[in-house]
């Protein structure tokens, strides 16, 4: 079934039929490299971890994190809320862990006292803003919301650094994350798994 250019989202440039053009874009907007991250969001007794994948630094002077985050998302009311998040940066050898975060989080058990506890089955710590941060995460950044910005279907969260981690070296002189390129403990990536999101 060929689309016409108004169901079609955004414009369509003149001459071009919709539906070829619609595909055109997704696949050139896919191929722009992205990491894939679990955001955790905290407001009162309220927690959610969240698969993400529109995250970068935005600023070096204060330390800046921008988040992207749909309207409709449970994770977006805690943000907007609880005015804090803290970004969990998973090894490529954890590339399956993303998929138990890709719709809200209804199995936490959290000590309201530390933070620290599971969700959805995996182990989750309190960041210094309470935001939860995922056990087996790499590395991980703390922010508190210093902005925000409407854009379309989504909010732009902009925070500001407050804490970071990184998870201890194994035994042997490695880091838990493995060294970058190795394919099994560099950062993970979109493309290092068969999701997408974009485009």
């Amino acid at each position: 079934m060929t689309r016409s250019a108004a169901d079609v989202i955004g414009p369509v440039p003149v001459g071009r039929e919709p539906d070829d053009y619609d595909r055109l874009r997704r696949r050139v907007l896919w191929s722009l490299p992205v990491g894939l991250y679990v955001l955790g969001a905290r407001a009162g007794s309220r927690r959610n971890l969240m698969t993400v994948s529109w995250v970068t630094q935005v600023a070096l002077d204060p330390k800046l994190i921008g988040v992207g985050v749909e309207r409709q998302a449970r994770t977006h009311e805690l943000l907007v809320e609880g005015g804090v998040f803290a970004v969990s940066l998973l090894a490529r050898r954890d590339r399956a862990l993303v998929r138990h975060f890709v719709k809200p989080v209804d199995d936490v058990d959290v000590d309201e006292s530390t933070g620290a506890g599971t969700m959805n089955g995996e182990p989750v710590f309190g960041a210094t803003t309470g935001a939860p941060i995922l056990g087996r995460a790499a590395s991980w950044i703390d922010c508190e919301i210093r902005h925000r910005l409407p854009v379309g279907s989504h909010t732009w969260f902009v925070g500001e650094v407050v804490d970071v981690g990184a998870a201890e070296p194994e035994p042997g002189g490695g880091s838990a994350a493995g060294a970058a390129g190795d394919g099994a403990g560099a950062i993970l990536r979109m493309e290092d798994t068969r999701m997408n999101y974009g485009g």
